[in-house]
């Protein structure tokens, strides 16, 4: 073996021998997705310090090589934005998160919920307790993959958010309020580096109906179009929604004031730390200040079994309290690993 190829074979070895304590610290996570992740990003930097391993179809320069975006995104896996994540169609997906509060406690329950559209307010007090059970399933699941050649995803997502009265059988504990979101979103991969190694990820163009499916005078219902941007670094990222009520006619409308207390669009930052995922999902409306902020916690328990708690605070946990104020307060479990 001549010099030159000598040393270009140790210097293909070098970040081998280098990141191989690397490769031990990734063998002991647990979640079979964070463990690959971790493989993914030793291998990246080590083809990143040895242009030897990269091999001749890989091109080592200022863009990031399409073997590392596909691995290192938690957004594009979520959403099957690169090629090695897409899962082809009809197939359930997580959306937003599921899981299940049996403790949920609020220190200003809405007794007697109003609107200012006609007869839609309630003269006498409901029987409603601090304490319910609030839960939340989530699903979304493709209808058309790769519209734009290789981009541009239609999917399908349902929402459902309830508070059961469980600890009232006096009144043979009802549901007080249960939400149904369905929404059609089109999904764009966009790829652009940002600085401070911020990178827009994505674009969401979504069309939601959400209502509460009750008769007066507690029927809510609204329906919105939105744009939602998703940028990420490493365990972090950002969803930036505005969104833009429809309009409906005085007659049909339920809530013609919700865009005073709900606003025009949210934002959601999530933070992943190990097995422990933060959250803080925030929406306000410019022209009153009202808004809320909902704060979660998602931690393990055991390998299958994560715990939640869930914190809000202000205006909106629910339709039929879109212009009521309250601090609440969930425990309980998540059904899913979610971000």
């Amino acid at each position: 073996m001549n010099k030159a190829r000598f040393m270009l074979l140790l210097s293909g070895m070098l970040p081998l021998l280098a990141t191989g304590a690397d490769y031990e610290k990734c063998a002991v996570i647990v979640p079979d997705i964070e463990r690959l992740a971790c493989y993914d990003q030793t291998a990246a930097q080590a083809i990143k310090a040895s242009p030897a391993l990269a091999g001749p179809s890989q091109k080592i320069s200022g863009q990031r090589p399409e073997t590392l975006a596909e691995t290192d995104s938690f957004i594009g896996r979520r959403w099957e934005l690169d090629k090695a994540s897409k899962k082809g169609t009809f197939r359930f997906r997580e959306y937003k998160p599921v899981y299940i509060l049996p403790f949920h406690y609020s220190n200003n329950p809405n007794q007697s919920p109003a609107s200012p559209a006609p007869d839609h307010s309630i003269i006498s007090s409901m029987p409603v307790g601090n304490t319910d059970v609030k839960y939340q399933l989530s699903f979304k699941t493709k209808l058309w993959e790769d519209a734009l050649g290789d981009n541009g995803d239609l999917w399908f997502a349902y929402t459902q958010q309830s508070h059961w009265l469980l600890y009232n059988p006096q009144v043979s504990s009802p549901f007080r309020e249960t939400n149904y979101e369905p929404e059609l979103i089109f999904t764009l991969r966009t790829d652009v580096d940002l600085p401070g190694e911020m990178r827009w990820r994505m674009l969401n163009l979504g069309l939601s109906h959400q209502s509460n499916g009750r008769g007066l005078p507690l029927s809510r219902s609204w329906n919105r179009v939105y744009a939602q941007l998703g940028f990420e670094r490493e365990n972090f990222t950002i969803f930036l929604r505005p969104w833009l009520r429809l309009p409906e006619s005085s007659e049909k409308d339920d809530n013609p004031d919700i865009t005073r207390y709900m606003g025009n669009g949210d934002v959601l930052l999530n933070y992943r730390s190990g097995e422990n995922t933060y959250s803080a999902l925030g929406h306000v409306s410019p022209s009153t200040g009202h808004g809320a902020l909902q704060l979660s916690w998602g931690f393990p328990i055991s390998k299958t079994l994560k715990g939640y708690v869930q914190a809000f605070s202000g205006y909106g946990e629910s339709l039929i309290d879109y212009n009521h104020k309250q601090t609440s307060l969930g425990i309980g479990f998540s059904l899913q690993e979610w971000r």
